[in-house]
């Protein structure tokens, strides 16, 4: 389970910027290519934060989409699942998004 890394690092990241002040909300954005699962993600948050400064924060997911450039029909896509594939049939793709795994804010007291 990864998340539990990605939660303790973000926690870390957010108590070491709050700098002792107490931690009320924290939004991330995560793109489906990161392959984090957003229930996991809750749940190592809540283990990750006890104890510090974060204790009680609260964790908002903005879950992006994945989406390519497909240079076979020129347009953007919206993937379905994790395979860059266009819905043309193409692999050559770029991915454009989906790969985000960003704190995008925080809130202290």
């Amino acid at each position: 389970m990864h998340e539990l890394a990605i939660a303790e690092n973000i926690v870390d990241t957010v108590c070491t910027r709050a700098a002792g002040r107490p931690v009320r909300r924290v939004t991330v954005r995560i793109g489906a290519l990161t392959a984090v699962l957003p229930d996991a993600m809750l749940l190592c948050w809540d283990l990750a934060a006890t104890g510090t400064a974060a204790h009680g924060a609260a964790l908002d997911l903005d879950l992006r989409p994945a989406v390519v450039f497909c240079r076979a029909c020129r347009t953007d896509q919206r993937l379905p699942d994790m395979i860059p594939l266009c819905p043309c049939g193409s692999a050559d793709v770029t991915v454009t998004a989906g790969r985000e795994l960003h704190i995008v804010s925080m809130e202290v007291a």
